[in-house]
């Protein structure tokens, strides 16, 4: 029997318990786990990663969950896609991808994965990386 892939996918800048439940929470979906990480030059959501892709990619190698991690494709999102060939692909609550759309993507490339949103950590408010760097702002440079 082949084992289950899941793909999850995401920057991974500044981790935080957010991530953490995203990671498990797709873990609980299959056997095994495949993370990409987003490269440096392909982030243009959001803010520059603030640590080396390379660097983000050893950070999630690392954790438990996780059983490969690879660099996502400098050019081709669906590139890693191919060579993995998951059953599902779990995106986090706050990516910006509609499900339909991007099952709509994978399909035009004979791709048949099913698309599932992990739902928001219900662990507080330090589940994003934007609050881990407001509250270190808050904390560290407020008083000046």
């Amino acid at each position: 029997m082949t084992a289950r892939r899941i793909v999850a996918t995401g920057t991974f800048d500044i981790l935080h318990p957010g991530h953490i439940y995203y990671l498990e929470e797709s873990k609980k979906l299959g056997d095994e786990l495949f993370v990409i990480v987003a490269r440096d030059t392909n982030v243009r959501h959001k803010p520059h990663p603030i640590i080396p892709e390379e660097q983000r990619l050893r950070m999630v190698a690392a954790l438990k969950p996780i059983d490969h991690a690879v660099l996502g494709d400098m050019t081709d999102m669906f590139r890693p896609i191919v060579e993995i060939c998951p059953e599902i692909i779990t995106i986090g609550f706050n990516q910006m991808f509609s499900e339909a759309n991007l099952e709509e993507q994978l399909r035009a490339r004979n791709l048949t994965p099913r698309v599932v949103r992990i739902g928001k950590c219900p662990d507080g408010d330090l589940c994003s990386s934007r609050r881990v760097v407001q509250r270190i702002l808050d904390k560290r440079c407020g008083d000046r």
